[in-house]
């Protein structure tokens, strides 16, 4: 996948609607940050360009060079990590790792040892995820989706529960595997977010917009 078409997007919630007029065309090699408060339609809209969520009006066509993809071959192509993602707690790190891998290989054949050595955390590779704490959790995330070989990285809020040096790997990390991928970023205006991002898609300016 390597172009993503957005022809005005619109989502409606009961009677509100939450952002209509949205036209975007997103591209490889390029970062995106969707900016907004909370409650601003910006987790909505990443879910729609994940496939995962149906839009109300307008269409996303997904396309590998000049073919359009099927809409159930999306999934094949993205990795994403959200607060709303939940991690199966009962697992060890390493089976989380290995259950993954069947799913979404990871870049460059890592290995299961190599991808916890990445996410800094090879003390705990054998501790069940219920015993990690919320920042160990979140490195789980950003480490299984930035990790794997896909070729759209949809990340929301990569900062929760993240300390400073937690923030650093995770720019990092970011850098390293960035190439030949569609980045969308969500972020509450943290600029340690989305420091890497050439482009701003400001959900402000989708309020009740009117549909052309």
């Amino acid at each position: 996948m390597n172009r993503i078409v957005l022809k005005n997007i619109a989502k409606r919630f009961a009677r509100e609607w939450i952002f209509r007029g949205v036209n975007l065309e997103l591209q490889a090699n390029q970062a995106y940050v969707i900016l907004g408060s909370n409650g601003s339609g910006k987790s909505t809209l990443l879910q729609i360009i994940s496939s995962f969520l149906t839009p109300t009006k307008g269409s996303v066509s997904y396309y590998d060079g000049a073919n359009e993809l099927a809409i159930e071959e999306v999934y094949k192509h993205f990795s994403i990590a959200t607060p709303y993602l939940e991690l199966p707690e009962e697992f060890t790190l390493l089976e989380v790792i290995a259950f993954h891998r069947k799913l979404k290989p990871f870049v460059n054949h890592i290995s299961n040892e190599e991808v916890v050595e990445i996410m800094g955390l090879t003390k705990a590779a054998n501790k069940a995820l219920s015993n990690f704490s919320s920042g160990m959790k979140q490195r789980v995330k950003l480490g299984l989706a930035i990790l794997s070989d896909t070729d759209l990285l949809l990340i929301d809020e990569p900062s929760s529960n993240l300390d400073a040096q937690a923030i650093a790997w995770f720019q990092d990390l970011i850098e390293r595997y960035k190439q030949n991928r569609i980045i969308v970023i969500c972020s509450n205006h943290i600029k340690a977010e989305y420091a890497f991002c050439e482009h701003e898609i400001v959900m402000d300016d989708y309020k009740q917009k009117p549909q052309k």
